[in-house]
């Protein structure tokens, strides 16, 4: 489907044709009427597939047509990381280029005195849309800077990674303060039942959009180390001595273990860095700029990476340990082959981790190349589940155990000024559609 086959207005359809975009992806084509007409929403897709547009389109649209206060925050987006809340942030900007009348404020933590001023100063003057993580927007929220009693959009982006890092509290604190007839928008990369709890509170009869996690691209070579703990290091290093390592992201389960893991390749004068939720917000700037203008080679993680950054040229990426799920994995895995390039994931796999390893084969329906160990670093565990695995214990890969350190704009002057119109009247008649024969090689919607 064609965006200009929604009914969204003519400035936001002016921006995506200055993007380049036109055709939408699945969950934009099933989200974005629904948000239209004004339901609330649930939708389960992971990253990658065009979320962010999916309900910023639609709210911008919506928002640029009037029919919302001037001097209200009318939409409230949360996130669960400062770095998704940046990204959400860029694409408002692009796809808002064209409305002057709609504001934006971002919120989010580790800033200096003078960012939360001007935070303050956006919220007190009604931004139309706040996007903000949700410590942060409590603490607003505390001081009496915001006031949410005429907002008419609450959207919760990443909503399955908000509860895993313990923000199921502060959400429901924030929504206590919403108006009874706000429109909530949910999406969730998975759906346990603490998301379908969380979904039955927050939303009045939602449509429910459902899109299947895809496998990996086909151009990532995938491949796994089967290797005791003390012997990841070596396996590591060895990979790095075969081939000078550039744009690769290492991921771990935990921080201790990012930090250990950056040490240890720093004492092999490895350019590396790390990145994890300790860092504040400017040195978390600092890293991701010295990683993408490529002054560090290697960027050492936990999933804070995993979602909602977006680089396109990742040579490798290489799971030091094995991701809690297939999801995860997918997510990880898939920082690489960006833009219809090819990439590598290696994956190395303790004892404990079989079994969480072997259920992600079973979701990528293959089964994974195993190397074989480099010379001299020993004989490496047997590649089948442990005892505790088969009775039940320890089968996500080592809750518990995991490792020994680590633990657990305004509108141009076009023939498109009428286009509201004839749109409304039926999408067949509008003069967009009569150029889409040429335009049918054009890239796809915005990816988030």
């Amino acid at each position: 489907m064609y965006f200009d086959e929604l009914n969204l207005n003519d400035n936001i359809l002016d921006a995506l044709d200055d993007m380049r975009f036109e055709t939408c992806t699945p969950i934009q084509e099933k989200c974005i009427p629904e948000i239209l007409d004004g339901r609330d929403l649930l939708g389960i897709a992971q990253t990658g597939t065009g979320k962010t547009a999916a309900y910023l389109l639609p709210i911008l649209s919506l928002l640029d047509d009037g029919y919302y206060p001037k001097d209200a925050n009318n939409c409230v987006i949360m996130a669960p990381t400062r770095e998704l809340a940046q990204q959400i942030d860029q694409a408002m900007q692009g796809f808002g280029y064209y409305l002057q009348d709609v504001s934006s404020v971002a919120v989010y933590g580790g800033n200096d005195g003078n960012r939360y001023n001007q935070e303050v100063k956006g919220l007190s003057m009604g931004a139309d849309v706040i996007i903000a993580t949700p410590g942060r927007l409590i603490s607003h929220m505390t001081m009496g800077n915001a006031d949410f009693s005429r907002v008419s959009f609450f959207v919760l982006d990443e909503a399955d990674r908000m509860l895993d890092m313990g923000f199921s509290d502060d959400i429901l604190k924030i929504a206590k303060h919403l108006p009874e007839n706000c429109q909530t928008i949910m999406f969730s990369a998975t759906m346990p039942p603490k998301i379908e709890q969380l979904a039955k509170t927050l939303l009045k009869n939602p449509a429910e959009v459902k899109l299947a996690v895809s496998k990996p691209a086909e151009n990532i070579c995938q491949a796994a180390y089967v290797c005791h703990e003390n012997q990841k290091l070596r396996v590591l290093k060895h990979m790095f001595q075969l081939n000078e390592p550039h744009r690769v992201i290492v991921f771990s389960g935990s921080k201790l273990k990012v930090r250990d893991i950056t040490r240890d390749l720093l004492l092999m004068h490895i350019n590396c860095g790390e990145m994890h939720s300790d860092l504040d917000q400017s040195q978390r700037d600092e890293i991701m700029y010295k990683f993408k203008s490529g002054q560090i080679d290697v960027l050492v993680a936990t999933d804070i990476v995993a979602r909602g950054i977006d680089i396109d040229d990742i040579e490798m990426v290489i799971n030091y340990d094995v991701p809690r799920d297939a999801e995860d994995y997918v997510h990880r895995i898939g920082r690489t082959a960006r833009a219809n390039k090819n990439g590598t994931a290696i994956t190395l796999i303790r004892g404990r981790e079989i079994g969480s390893f072997m259920q992600i084969e079973k979701f990528l329906e293959r089964t994974v190349d195993k190397l074989p160990l480099p010379e001299g670093i020993g004989e490496g565990p047997e590649y089948k589940p442990m005892p505790d695995e088969r009775r039940g214990r320890g089968g996500r890969g080592g809750r518990g155990g995991r490792s020994g350190r680590g633990g657990r704009g305004g509108s141009r002057n076009s023939s498109r000024s009428k286009g509201k119109d004839s749109r409304s009247k039926g999408k067949g008649s509008s003069s967009r559609g009569k150029g889409r024969q040429r335009k049918a090689n054009k890239p796809e919607a915005p990816k988030d």
